[in-house]
């Protein structure tokens, strides 16, 4: 039959539970609940305490807590008693219906909940949790029975977490701190934590911690200087009550940087031989004559059939330039090669018998000589002025290209527009390159030692021919005002 709704009924429903105030014997059987056409049944059986007891012995929850770790017990089915406020309900503990539970240190009382300290096989047994229920002014005992079951974990040994049988590389001086790290049962307190060197043990600072369920130690051992007799095996041991654990760490010193002798290695050749071709680069004419000048006695001669080192080519008859032309061609080439340096020279206007044909003797004489100097002046390309030299010149010019006769190039002052220049010499200009004269007529620049001279020195071969006694010097007449020594 259908219970009503009537909350001044002993039975009654409220929403989709049933109460009962107070619960009877009579009360046990199977109850029905009808909801959107289906049906659940439930059974209900109400029992007393056993005899001399305040729980029945069949109607008991079971709770677990493992052994020497803090546990509780919780007071269950409750929720559905709790007043408007949802305020806590105020129990009273009891162990086997005594009531002086709370006189053991081990326990207190936190809500629904019974705290028990490092729980042990002596705390197993029947704990009775009871409740005041108040209802319409009148006072109901709500009781569950729980029994404590205890059990063992594992025990779990300490375990080294640092150090892990490796090595340090320590610089000799610097500070430096050992750490040995060690997870443990946080319930082991029986862990000792050393460092030992040398078959000694040494001071240390300790650190525990809990974390994530596990007790951390941190031995720290502290070196202020590190000293010679500091390197070697460090060993960090672990007592505890079943077993020994050791792990150790090598002090040792710092190795050779290899990577920096490496990178040294390849550096250093490559180093030497920028620096070398830089050298080269801009000292490379003054090496050249060094060597010769060092290595003279170590050369065989030449063997070329040559009789002059360099045949002299100038520009003949051009107004307004032939007193620096013939200043530069008769003073100051043979003061500083032949005079200063050794070499023969042929010089046209000095160096041939009058009434020979010059054509002749220009292609005779640079056959027989080792460079051919060409002396170039600005004022003969001013205004397409190409026709100033000679038909047998540009011929020559021409034979130099086709022969591939070694040519210095000297020009006195810079040349402004070389594309007025004749196609040949603008060709040996390119193949040979071309040096400048910007001197006067001083003691100074009749010095082969200065910069423009090496230059000269440099293009001209590295031994002078031998002297020839069939030489000899003609006077010379200048077309324009008298040379002076000075």
């Amino acid at each position: 039959m259908p219970i009503t709704t009537d909350n001044s009924s002993r039975v009654y429903q409220q929403a989709n539970l049933l109460w009962f105030y107070p619960a009877k014997l009579e009360d046990s059987g199977m109850y029905w609940c009808i909801y959107n056409s289906t049906r659940i049944n439930k059974s209900l059986t109400v029992f007393e305490n056993s005899i001399g007891l305040c729980f029945n012995k069949g109607m008991v929850f079971e709770q677990k807590i493992p052994l020497e770790y803090n546990g509780k017990l919780t007071c269950p089915d409750l929720q559905n008693f709790r007043n408007d406020e949802n305020a806590p309900f105020a129990l009273q503990w009891y162990k086997e219906c005594h009531l002086h539970l709370y006189e053991d240190w081990k326990f207190s009382s936190s809500g629904e909940h019974l705290l028990i300290n490092k729980v042990t096989k002596e705390d197993e047994g029947i704990y009775i949790c009871r409740a005041k229920h108040i209802y319409q002014g009148k006072e109901y005992n709500i009781s569950r029975a729980i029994r404590l079951i205890t059990f063992e974990t594992p025990k779990k040994y300490p375990d080294i977490i640092y150090p892990n049988n490796n090595s340090i590389e320590v610089n000799l001086g610097s500070r430096f701190d050992l750490i040995c790290n060690v997870s443990a049962d946080p319930l082991d307190k029986m862990v000792i934590v050393t460092w030992m060197f040398d078959n000694e043990i040494l001071n240390t600072n300790e650190k525990v911690q809990f974390l994530s369920g596990k007790q951390i130690i941190e031995v720290k051992l502290n070196i202020s200087k590190v000293k010679d007799r500091d390197y070697g095996k460090y060993l960090c041991e672990v007592w505890s009550e079943r077993v020994i654990q050791v792990a150790y760490v090598m002090l040792n010193y710092p190795a050779p940087n290899i990577q920096i002798y490496v990178i040294g290695g390849l550096i250093s050749p490559l180093f030497i031989i920028v620096a070398s071709l830089l050298t080269y680069r801009f000292f490379k004419v003054d090496i050249v004559l060094w060597y010769r000048d060092s290595c003279q006695h170590l050369s065989k001669g030449t063997s070329d059939a040559k009789v002059y080192d360099a045949y002299v080519l100038y520009p003949h008859n051009v107004s307004g330039s032939a007193y620096l032309t013939e200043t530069f061609v008769f003073k100051l080439l043979p003061e500083i090669l032949e005079k200063q340096c050794g070499y023969k020279l042929f010089i046209l206007g000095r160096d041939d018998v009058p009434g020979q044909a010059v054509i002749t003797i220009v292609d005779k004489m640079i056959k027989l000589s080792r460079r051919v100097i060409i002396i170039l002046m600005p004022d003969l390309y001013c205004g397409g002025r190409q026709n100033l030299f000679s038909e047998q010149e540009l011929a020559v010019y021409s034979a130099l290209i086709q022969e591939e006769t070694k040519v210095i190039l000297i020009q006195l002052d810079k040349i402004k527009d070389f594309n007025s220049v004749p196609e040949s010499l603008r060709y040996l200009k390119q193949k040979h390159g071309i040096l400048t004269w910007r001197g006067t007529f001083t003691k100074t620049t009749e010095m082969a030692t200065t910069r423009f001279w090496k230059n000269v020195r440099y293009q001209m071969p590295a031994s002078p021919s031998p002297l020839s006694s069939n030489l000899h010097f003609l006077p010379i007449t200048f077309h324009s005002s008298q040379i002076s020594d000075g």
